[in-house]
């Protein structure tokens, strides 16, 4: 279907996939009500509004005032590639720190670049059987955006990882998502500390005993894997500082 397509490019973009329903149904709607939204994309209409302040935050939505009711307008589809340029430049200025990783030298380094959600959570999958037994996994994450480019895969991998006999410790961007996460850890076998509060970071960090891994959570949704001993022990030490340092 083409309303498929155009929510999947919308997801690519950077939206959560309840954000790009609404922001599509709302294109089609011109200036509505937070009830006909809900009827139109079967989302309740007390989540609508969450997703409605998320959208405005990003530019693509605005309010519009009849009398004493409020009323909701998707902003022209232009505003889509001001988002994209955007994020061009963000990774333009993250360029020289991609580039610097690269031109690590030594026999025992070994840099690794990849580009897409799929091969993203390949990597994912594949660091599970990477930590043995007893092992430490450690993460630096915003879990939020992480969990919104997929719920269904973040779900199934936290599950899984569940599973494994590994020891899981997670700094967390102070988010709401982060501490629901924060009151089942027991339940994925995680600990979990809330860092605290600040802007918001679109790279999650995966440490592993033999690996580093980042992961950009926007797109073009770049993962760079390091093999760098100097590099992972270093990074370590910086997590244990943090990690004693919030209570």
């Amino acid at each position: 279907m083409k309303n498929d397509k155009l929510l999947g490019i919308l997801k690519e973009i950077g939206l959560s996939e309840d954000e790009a329903i609404v922001y599509l149904s709302t294109l089609s709607l011109g200036i509505t009500s937070v009830l006909k939204i809900a009827r139109a994309t079967n989302i309740k209409r007390t989540t609508v509004y969450g997703i409605i302040d998320a959208l405005k935050e990003k530019g693509l939505m605005r309010v519009e005032l009849k009398g004493l009711k409020q009323f909701y307008a998707a902003e022209n589809p232009e505003r889509l590639e001001v988002m994209l340029e955007r994020r061009k430049d963000e990774f333009s200025k993250m360029l020289p720190e991609f580039q610097a990783l690269y031109g690590l030298e030594g026999g025992e380094s070994v840099i690794k670049y990849y580009t897409g959600i799929t091969a993203m959570q390949k990597i994912y999958w594949d660091s599970l059987s990477e930590v043995r037994p007893h092992g430490e996994y450690l993460v630096i994450a915003n879990q939020d955006k992480w969990y919104a480019t997929d719920p269904k895969f973040s779900m199934a991998y936290i599950e899984e990882r569940a599973k494994k006999p590994m020891i899981i410790r997670e700094l967390f961007q102070d988010t709401p998502l982060a501490h629901e996460h924060k009151k089942i850890e027991r339940n994925f076998n995680s600990t979990i500390k809330i860092l605290p509060s600040s802007n918001p970071f679109n790279i999650d960090t995966l440490l592993l005993p033999e690996k580093m891994i980042m992961f950009e959570l926007t797109p073009p949704y770049i993962t760079i894997v390091i093999e760098n001993k100097s590099l992972i022990a270093l990074h370590k030490e910086l997590f244990e500082i943090i990690w004693r340092a919030i209570p």
